[in-house]
């Protein structure tokens, strides 16, 4: 399922801003584990703007965008933008289209085994539920890779075509009960979903969020292929950038028709998230490939290049084992200046001793991949 891998740290023409993009966007999601965040936005805090800032740490309840709404769609686009490299780098090895074919399909499937597996770990039995981030990327991937090597003109097209036919089956797929297109456990999504008893009736997440959101790992494969041509760096900065502010343009300038509604991954969501997730990927190219600020970036982009293990070890209680063994030394020696405050401290042990995990493998050369 897995194989260890040796990469050399700087390989020639290496995208160094998508290292950093993607260690940064897999830190952030890290320190989630360790339910850092959550600190700030305790009681104790409410009405500060510690407290607004880190409330965008959280998703968005409905209707509206905050911060932590755009990690999965950054997750998804970078997965899209490391796509014609990778295949690129398997062909001038001599792989077939064919290979290429029977290895996406072989990861699709494990990503689709990982991201139920978790579920049925979580609740201690089998359960059929496929809305995390590993589930979804499994059909946006196998999608995004049929329609790599069309003309670029095909892959937009087909990808607001994802978004088109998913807007139309909310507002007009006649299930009774289940007719209010954009009202939390009464749309289209949690109907599907009831069907195989796999609803998320707790969060109101769907399963069929990975059909529309195919359109980001689709815009990703094309950004890839920008970054990857021979156009000035400076034209393709450019281009990152108009195509990210119209997507903001144009998501948000439909919220009054369609609501931003990442839960279920609306067509303004899928929209308004696509253009930030160009725009932090054009910041990340500037600042990294263009101004050559390499150095003090690797502090998360090791993160980035175990992101699999990193996830996975996340899920399956890795933060709360370190926190359980932190826990009482932390307490003894910070429990006086309050409970929170330890608390703080103990997640920010954790994060520091999973980042240095990411550290030690990839000082080791040691990268896990399916």
């Amino acid at each position: 399922m897995t194989q260890l891998a040796s990469e050399p740290n700087a390989p020639a023409g290496r995208l160094f801003s998508l290292d950093f993009f993607r260690g940064l966007t897999m830190f952030l999601l890290v320190a989630e584990f360790t339910h850092l965040f959550s600190n700030f936005t305790e009681p104790a805090f409410e009405g500060t703007i510690i407290y607004t800032i880190f409330e965008q740490f959280h998703h968005h309840p409905w209707n509206g965008l905050r911060f932590w709404d755009l990690i999965q769609p950054f997750f998804m686009f970078i997965v899209g933008v490391a796509m014609p490299i990778s295949f690129a780098n398997r062909m001038k090895r001599g792989q077939t289209h064919k290979q290429l074919l029977m290895h996406t399909l072989r990861r699709a499937f494990l990503l689709l085994f990982l991201g139920w597996g978790l579920y049925c770990i979580d609740a201690g039995m089998i359960v059929f539920r496929f809305q995390n981030v590993l589930a979804q990327l499994s059909v946006t991937y196998l999608l995004a890779f049929l329609v790599m090597n069309k003309p670029v003109r095909t892959q937009i097209i087909f990808s607001f075509a994802l978004i088109a036919v998913t807007e139309l089956i909310y507002r007009f797929f006649p299930v009774e009960g289940f007719n209010h297109p954009f009202v939390a456990d009464q749309n289209f999504g949690t109907w599907l979903d009831l069907q195989y008893g796999g609803a998320d009736l707790g969060g109101h997440w769907v399963s069929f969020n990975a059909i529309p959101t195919t359109a980001h790992t689709i815009w990703g494969v094309l950004a890839g292929q920008l970054l990857i041509s021979s156009r000035t760096a400076k034209e393709k900065l450019k281009i990152l950038i108009i195509a990210g502010v119209i997507g903001v343009v144009v998501g948000y300038g439909l919220n009054p028709i369609t609501p931003i509604i990442k839960r279920i991954s609306t067509s303004s969501f899928v929209i308004a998230s696509g253009g930030w997730t160009f725009l932090a990927l054009a910041f990340s190219y500037w600042l990294i490939d263009i101004k050559n600020q390499k150095n003090w970036s690797l502090v998360f982009a090791i993160v980035g290049m175990n992101p699999l293990f990193i996830y996975l070890f996340g899920h399956v209680g890795g933060a709360p084992f370190i926190e359980h063994i932190l826990h009482p030394f932390t307490f003894v020696a910070f429990d006086w200046m309050g409970d929170l405050t330890a608390t703080i401290v103990t997640n920010a042990l954790v994060l520091y001793l999973l980042w240095y995990i990411c550290k030690w493998l990839y000082m080791k050369k040691i990268f896990i991949k399916i």
